[in-house]
């Protein structure tokens, strides 16, 4: 029997099966060891195969189809291994916040990054925008100039205020299409799903008043069904977005104002780093391209050197 995991709480799996019925599902112990190096080798989206049904209904996953594409990162203190965000994806949209809690530009960068590594289209998501100052919404408007002139969309909002334009936008993006939401800890995800999918019902945290970041709401990644036709994927909130497994020559393709300004280096395999006559970093000399962006493009140079030589298990 086939189906599609529309739930992962770490212990077993929801598998929706072609026939509709869902069925509570886990995975053998030797599942986990062919060669797949992540923390969970089956991910929401993923289309599998299940068998061997228990008395209690609880069943097997053993296959699982090949992926079109998923999000994936270093998984948290474990460096040689990853963990996969969700799978089979459509559009990723990236929640970011200014302020209670401020997202970095860095975390968006590799986040945007991986998308472009896995042919996702990103839009990026400035949410809390009633919270801001003059000085602070400036320079919201100033990452919104950045990433739209990079050729990203972004799409500023408050899913608190009764303006509707920002989730009727996200609502006209996402139908029809499997949408993975991601994000820091308290950047208002489960509140922006919440009036994506009146009834869905997820709980929405607070901001620590010590820290003034996220408190985790959301535990597991889940498929909601959108009334327009798709799916939401829900994801916990994610503090760091380490790369992992980027072959370190590919790096500038996953940036693209780096990727179209390198065609004028002198050297075909310009590392942007030290080389004469390269013209990405005369473009950050001059402006032309972002010192956040390249900033970031070296930290994920560093994780790819990592990931290179690294010693195996």
């Amino acid at each position: 029997m086939k189906g599609l995991v529309i739930k992962n709480t770490g212990s077993h799996y929801v598998v929706k099966c072609d026939d509709g019925n869902e069925v509570n599902c886990r995975i053998k112990g030797n599942f986990r060891i062919r060669g797949i190096r992540t923390t969970n080798p089956v991910a929401v989206g993923d289309h599998v195969s299940i068998s061997d049904f228990a008395p209690d209904g609880t069943a097997y996953i053993t296959a699982i189809e090949q992926r079109r594409n998923y999000i994936i990162r270093r998984a948290s203190n474990l460096s040689k291994e990853s963990h996969i965000i969700a799978a089979n994806i459509d559009i990723a949209f990236l929640i970011a916040t200014i302020k209670e809690p401020e997202t970095s530009t860095t975390f968006i960068d590799r986040f945007l990054a991986t998308a472009e590594a896995y042919g996702i289209r990103a839009v990026v998501i400035i949410n809390k925008t009633d919270l801001l100052d003059e000085d602070e919404q400036q320079y919201a408007e100033a990452m919104q100039y950045l990433y739209t002139s990079i050729g990203y969309e972004v799409v500023m909002m408050s899913a608190t205020s009764n303006d509707n334009s920002g989730i009727d936008h996200i609502l006209q993006l996402a139908a029809g299409r499997i949408s993975l939401f991601s994000g820091n800890s308290g950047v208002g995800k489960s509140t922006i799903i919440n009036r994506l999918i009146p009834g869905a019902g997820l709980k929405t945290g607070s901001i620590s008043a010590a820290h003034h970041t996220g408190m985790h709401t959301t535990t597991f990644s889940e498929m909601f069904p959108l009334p327009s036709g798709g799916y939401i994927i829900d994801t916990p909130g994610i503090k760091g977005f380490g790369t992992i497994d980027f072959d370190k020559s590919q790096v500038a393709h996953y940036f693209p104002e780096i990727f179209r300004t390198a065609e004028g280096c002198r050297y075909y395999n310009c590392t942007h780093t030290h080389e004469p006559g390269c013209a990405v970093r005369q473009a950050v000399d001059e402006a032309r391209i972002s010192q956040s962006r390249y900033t970031s493009y070296l930290s994920i140079l560093d994780d790819a050197t990592e990931t290179k030589y690294r010693k195996p298990f």
